[in-house]
């Protein structure tokens, strides 16, 4: 029983970094704008 106990707290423990790192990039991180161009070619563009 102490097994499955340690994997589970592995386990928990793991989801718990991937959670904060997820809510730390939702938050925390800002996107920066810009600009974006682009072209399209005209080959089979409206047949």
């Amino acid at each position: 029983m102490p097994t499955l106990t340690r994997l589970l707290l592995v386990l928990l423990l793991l989801g718990a970094i991937g959670y904060g790192a997820i809510y730390a990039l939702g938050n925390l991180v800002e996107p920066r704008e810009r600009e974006i161009e682009v072209r399209v070619q005209k080959d089979g563009f409206g047949r």
